[in-house]
């Protein structure tokens, strides 16, 4: 019986980290689509809907071992916690769409603080990374890593307000774009909360 649950484990391991690759991927691409690059929105699409099958996935196999196996303790806690971070990386999904939908809107218009922008997208992709390996090593220190990554992207999104309110003074680009701008930033910053939400539960697993 046993046999069968580590198996079962290690599927429900290797879905949880796929679906990191998949959520890594998607938030790479959005950076991509920052520089300019064109053609990756149906890419992305396409991610966030791998995702939501391997979210479908990874409940009905959590479902099936809590049925048949009964797992209690630790193995019970970590069940549970899959089923708590799915939805969190089910969601960084979503946001990597909303995020290349705004993106055509975007690309006539370029200002120095757009820098800080990508800086949050490649500081989501590393805390999204280090949040499901934590998991899967039960790393309570790369989760304690993680949660406090979230200041600095919280810093960079400060500041990415504060330069788009200045380009309104300015009056140097229209409002709408200033807008979708700042929506786009505010997207990597809640990806980032989703990140210390996963690291969050994963510490909490670790400590019992």
């Amino acid at each position: 019986m046993r046999t069968e649950f580590d198996k079962q484990l290690k599927t429900l391991h290797d879905d949880l980290l796929e679906m990191g690759r998949l959520c890594e991927s998607a938030i790479a691409m959005t950076a991509e689509m920052l520089d300019g690059k064109e053609g990756l929105t149906a890419k992305i699409q396409s991610a966030e809907m791998e995702i939501d099958h391997k979210q479908r996935s990874v409940e009905n196999l959590c479902r099936q071992i809590l049925l048949r196996q009964q797992p209690v303790a630790c193995d019970l806690r970590t069940i549970a916690t899959a089923l708590k971070i799915v939805p969190d990386m089910e969601r960084i999904g979503d946001q990597t769409v909303d995020i290349a939908e705004l993106m055509p809107y975007l690309s006539t218009f370029h200002y120095e603080g757009r820098v800080h922008i990508q800086e949050m997208a490649s500081a989501t992709v590393k805390m999204v990374t280090e949040s499901v390996q934590a998991f899967v090593n039960s790393d309570e220190l790369l989760a304690r890593k993680v949660i406090a990554s979230d200041d600095l992207v919280d810093e960079m999104f400060a500041k990415v307000k504060e330069e788009l309110l200045e380009e309104i003074e300015k009056k140097t680009a229209d409002p709408e774009v200033i807008l979708d701008l700042l929506m786009t930033a505010k997207y990597f910053e809640r990806i980032g909360d989703h990140a210390v939400n996963i690291a969050e539960n994963v510490r909490d697993l670790v400590a019992g």
